[in-house]
């Protein structure tokens, strides 16, 4: 038996035992994340890096208080770590939204907005608990490139989008009949 949610913002009625997987994706990358992230604090020392590819991948740690892959990390402002913070409220709000909007057959989009659900509220807690974010994984070529260290609510949001592009690809007459609505 469905439980049929309904709500005062006018989104139409959605059965919620096909959605809550989408829902369960999130925690879990929320979860693999906080893990991943425990164990890099507890078990990493920021002086020394652990080569795992030697030349192109290395485990470090790094307190990021900027976002994605370290962007604004030198923005000094005491307002920066509530203005992330909302942003990523806003985006967890308008992925719920847009989410409940859209068929839950559509397994490709739920998908990518749930793991982009996910790495958000992974960065968010983190920021709200310790006032930044650890990121531990570092790609480089040698000397010659230097990606920046990121963690897996990053690669967990890169991976989303990289899925709704494809998503939009596939199905672009279904987002031209929501525009319409």
């Amino acid at each position: 038996m469905a439980i049929e949610i309904e709500n005062s913002i006018n989104l139409p009625r959605t059965s919620f035992s096909m959605k809550y997987k989408f829902y369960v994706l999130a925690l879990a990358v929320l979860v693999l994340d906080h893990a991943t992230k425990w164990l890099a604090r507890a078990r990493l020392d920021p002086e020394r890096a652990i080569e795992v590819i030697p030349g192109y991948l290395r485990i470090s740690y790094v307190s990021n208080t900027g976002i994605a892959f370290g962007l604004f990390r030198d923005l000094d402002s005491p307002w920066k770590p509530h203005v992330l913070a909302a942003m990523a409220i806003v985006a967890v709000i308008v992925i719920l939204v847009y989410s409940f909007r859209m068929p839950s057959s559509r397994l490709l989009l739920q998908s990518a907005l749930a793991v982009i659900m996910g790495g958000l509220l992974g960065t968010f807690a983190d920021r709200v608990l310790h006032g930044y974010v650890v990121d531990f994984i570092e790609f480089h070529v040698r000397d010659a490139f230097h990606w920046p260290t990121f963690n897996v609510a990053d690669s967990a949001i890169t991976v989303g989008i990289g899925l709704l592009l494809i998503d939009a690809v596939k199905n672009p007459e279904l987002d031209e009949e929501l525009q319409r609505d």
